[in-house]
């Protein structure tokens, strides 16, 4: 019975989504076209980088590599500052640079309440996602996390960005999700308004398990999913709180990462 009725509510809620959808006019958020999805079909094929299209990318931090690291370093490549200094992540998965126009997608998630945009960037991360796993020899992860927010900006947003996205993704790749495994017990400045060394100090303790349960992600692999990657500090920061817990890898998955 209640798998009956947990099917019948999920027809009815697509019934109505799609009624939504064909009922009122929504607008292209770049190019501002009549269009049934957020981003038109346009925009999506001019501005959303096709799979095969995507550049090479240190598989540790994402950060952009030219094509002569590429062919030198094989099917891994690492950039000079992950072989330096490698980082307490193992691994980040990126869709496109923080750059325009795709900036302006993050920027209208994040403080204009646009959160028809996070299924988006889900089914991107997830069709980028899918095959990587599926071409390679490690495992998916066993739970997936957002980068939380604090208690305070929480309440004035009104939901965290990053779960908003992290929610239709574990749902589309067939994962566990938790929304507050992780919590934000500091509530740091933004990290924009900083340079990179005052970043990596800004969220030095910000971040620890809720309720104190490491048993959650003790030898599993744990996704961590945030909108934008910029110098990295945070989702080091999560990183370390996760490994300390007994972590076995943490992967991270970003809707843009800034380019150094």
């Amino acid at each position: 019975m209640r798998s009956t009725l947990s099917a019948a509510a999920g027809r009815a809620r697509r019934l109505f989504s799609t009624c939504i959808r064909m009922g009122l006019p929504c607008r292209c958020a770049l190019c501002d076209a009549l269009s049934p999805e957020p981003v038109c079909s346009a925009c999506m094929r001019a501005h959303w980088p096709a799979p095969s299209a995507v550049c090479a990318r240190c598989v540790q931090c994402a950060y952009p590599l030219n094509i002569h690291t590429r062919l030198e370093s094989g099917s891994a490549p690492l950039c000079g500052q992950c072989i330096a200094a490698p980082p307490a992540f193992d691994a980040t998965l990126a869709l496109a640079d923080y750059a325009a126009p795709l900036d302006t997608l993050v920027a209208a998630l994040k403080f204009r309440s646009k959160l028809a945009l996070a299924p988006l960037f889900a089914q991107q991360l997830a069709t980028r996602i899918h095959p990587a796993f599926l071409d390679s020899r490690r495992s998916c992860p066993d739970l997936t996390l957002p980068v939380p927010l604090s208690s305070r900006r929480l309440i004035a947003r009104g939901y965290n960005q990053a779960w908003e996205i992290a929610r239709p993704l574990a749902r589309m790749l067939g994962l566990r999700a938790h929304p507050a495994l992780l919590e934000r017990i500091i509530d740091t400045p933004p990290q924009t308004s900083l340079p990179a060394k005052a970043r990596r100090r800004n969220m030095r303790r910000a971040f620890a398990l809720a309720h104190a349960h490491p048993a959650f992600v003790r030898g599993r692999h744990i996704a961590v999913v945030d909108d934008v990657m910029t110098s990295g500090a945070t989702l080091e920061s999560v990183a370390r709180v996760l490994k300390r817990a007994g972590a076995a890898r943490v992967t991270n998955w970003v809707v843009l990462r800034t380019p150094k």
